[in-house]
């Protein structure tokens, strides 16, 4: 579709002059997905419209690092930095809401793979922080955790706190660890 011209319509012109056409595309160019992952809200916001790309929606989950860009997402999937795009597409974001209020007893996940772990602890607002593997685990999913820190208890036997946001530093070791003979082996984690 013509936008606009020039010369302009109905002006007297010499035969064999250009007519310059300014026209609208049929379909948006497309551009490279930026990775957005860590930036600010306000950063990731400034380089979307830079890059002719809109934000949608933000949700947030826990995260010690606020307003912090979790993840990105197009069309309600997950989108990798690189995927081609067309300009006006709309980006929603995931961002960090920071360490919460409600303070709950660190839970005790040694004795679980690393995959059950992170599943029990997704409904608490708490994540894995550092995995230290030990040098044969090769598929860390399935991996035992034989140590946690913070733990439950510290050297006074006292039961220490964690707040939502925060992480859980593990290590991880092929064979399932032997199991503690404490009335305190359950996980314990806020109610709603």
């Amino acid at each position: 579709m013509v936008i606009k011209q020039f010369p302009e319509g109905d002006e007297v012109v010499k035969s064999n002059r250009l007519v310059y056409l300014i026209i609208n595309r049929a379909i948006p160019p497309e551009v490279e997905m930026p990775n957005l992952v860590g930036y600010s809200f306000r950063n990731a916001e400034m380089v979307l419209r830079n890059m002719g790309l809109r934000v949608g929606d933000t949700t947030s989950k826990p995260d010690f690092a606020k307003n912090s860009v979790l993840e990105q997402i197009y069309k309600g999937q997950m989108i990798a930095p690189g995927t081609k795009l067309r300009k006006g597409s709309v980006i929603s974001l995931v961002l960090g809401d920071g360490v919460g209020n409600l303070e709950f007893a660190v839970p005790i996940i040694t004795g679980m793979t690393l995959c059950d772990a992170r599943e029990r602890l997704d409904g608490s607002g708490v994540q894995i922080g550092a995995i230290i593997p030990d040098t044969d685990v090769e598929d860390s999913c399935n991996a035992y955790i034989y140590k946690q820190a913070p733990e439950r208890f510290d050297d006074e036997k006292r039961i220490q706190k964690i707040r939502s946001g925060q992480t859980i530093d593990v290590w991880l070791q092929l064979d399932k660890p032997a199991k503690k003979d404490t009335a305190d082996n359950q996980p314990i984690f806020p109610r709603p």
